[in-house]
């Protein structure tokens, strides 16, 4: 990747986006690379304001780019910017471990896994962490 766009601008991207593939993503993801590229070299993408920005316009930004959903966003939300309070409805893994948790092991509609999170605001990102590492049997070392 760095031989066809050593910087990794969005014009560097967008020039070699037919040569994507060939440094080992699939056809579709590569795709998904030069439309974020895209849409930051049209300035629909407005990284820079991300931090004033609240999550559902951050949220709204990312997903116009094709590849990026509302998980994809929460956890950019969540990883990236560190916002303290997403809950990734949708996620799995936390499905998994409310479900396990607080409803004896039974699947979890949104709207519950919605009341549920509302008790752990301004901390939903916190709690789903817990609440992921609940279900791995290991303990993670730093």
């Amino acid at each position: 990747m760095l031989a066809i766009a050593p910087a990794a601008t969005p014009e560097q991207i967008l020039r070699a986006k037919r040569r994507l593939a060939g440094c080992g993503l699939s056809q579709r993801k590569a795709e998904y690379i030069a439309d974020l590229a895209r849409h930051f070299a049209e300035g629909s993408i407005h990284a820079r304001d991300w931090p004033g920005m609240d999550d559902e316009a951050v949220i709204a930004e990312l997903i116009q780019v094709r590849g990026i959903g509302r998980w994809t966003a929460e956890m950019f939300l969540m990883f990236n910017l560190l916002r303290p309070d997403v809950l990734p409805l949708d996620d799995l893994g936390l499905q998994k471990a409310a479900g396990l948790h607080y409803f004896d092991g039974e699947r979890v509609s949104r709207e519950r896994m919605r009341e549920l999170g509302a008790g752990w605001a301004p901390w939903r990102s916190v709690a789903t962490w817990y609440l992921w590492r609940s279900l791995d049997p290991l303990p993670v070392e730093y």
